[in-house]
């Protein structure tokens, strides 16, 4: 059967555009690549089946995604129903023993296991685990404020240890990991750990290739409203200090900054909402968010 001269043309410009990812997918054969997933994509359907088929996709050429995801509006929506109440401190929430159950419940229980069968369904290997599992990120609490002024948290910490090795055991597989945010500490307490500083966290444990942080922008934005497509740690600073990077962008470049401070080649933030957004900022010459590197 002969193809039409529509459909010949269609398919010569789709092989074309596979010749011109080859080389990218040389560059980063058996690297490894940390994503958080989070935001509003997170929670349509259409952008998190998008998200699976580009991460089966990165395993089956060969590159090693590992994947963290947050889970804010669904944990509030819970709350919500449940009637309890949080405040927000530096934009973390107050934690008490009582939520820090149902958030776990959310992130661990409810999250975690629709993104693993996502990508299951796609035709990958995905295992879903928290910070608990295998001892995978031991935490300490966060205090903010100094002396007589410490403002409590909660059970809010930060990852102060990553079990690397059970990391690379997964790399090295055919799974792909899937983490919720959820530390413990010595006590072996759970802890809310905020999303971003666990992918960053667990990106340097493996010297990942990339750092890709899925957000609701395109990126870093300059004073005029356009986007900002490649910055070193220095620059970044600066942009935070003048005030052009500012509110929840912060704690996002300040991720991306210690990432690459402590091993990540580069980290990048992008528009979870945009479709096969990782694919374009890994296979293309110039990618479609902020890169960050040293």
């Amino acid at each position: 059967m002969k193809l039409s001269k529509v459909n010949k043309k269609f398919s010569i410009d789709k092989a074309t555009i596979l010749s011109k990812a080859l080389p990218f997918m040389q560059r980063y054969a058996g690297k490894n690549i940390t994503i958080k997933f989070g935001g509003s994509a997170m929670g349509e359907k259409n952008f998190s089946h998008c998200f699976a088929k580009d991460i089966v996709l990165l395993k089956q050429v060969g590159i090693n995604p590992i994947v963290v995801h947050g889970g804010g509006p669904k944990i509030k929506e819970m709350l919500d129903k449940l009637g309890v109440k949080t405040d927000f401190i530096n934009g973390l929430r107050v934690t008490d023993k009582e939520t820090i159950n149902i958030v776990e419940m959310i992130l661990s229980g409810s999250i975690n296991k629709e993104i693993v069968m996502e990508i299951n369904k796609e035709g990958g290997m995905a295992i879903g685990l928290s910070g608990k599992d295998g001892l995978l990120a031991e935490t300490k609490k966060i205090k903010l404020g100094a002396n007589k002024k410490l403002k409590d948290l909660g059970f809010v910490g930060e990852p102060v240890n990553i079990n690397k090795d059970l990391l690379y055991w997964f790399l090295e597989s055919h799974f792909i990991p899937v983490i919720s945010p959820i530390g413990f500490d010595k006590k072996f307490d759970s802890f809310n750990v905020n999303a971003d500083t666990m992918s960053g966290k667990v990106a340097s444990s493996v010297l990942s290739e990339r750092l890709v942080l899925l957000t609701d922008v395109d990126g870093v934005l300059d004073k005029k409203g356009n986007l900002v497509s490649e910055l070193s740690i220095t620059e970044a600073k600066k942009l935070i200090k003048d005030g052009t990077i500012s509110k929840g962008m912060i704690p996002k470049v300040e991720t991306c900054i210690e990432a690459v401070k402590n091993g990540v080649k580069a980290a990048v933030i992008l528009n979870g909402k945009l479709s096969h957004a990782i694919l374009l900022e890994i296979f293309t010459e110039r990618g479609v968010g902020t890169l960050i590197t040293k």
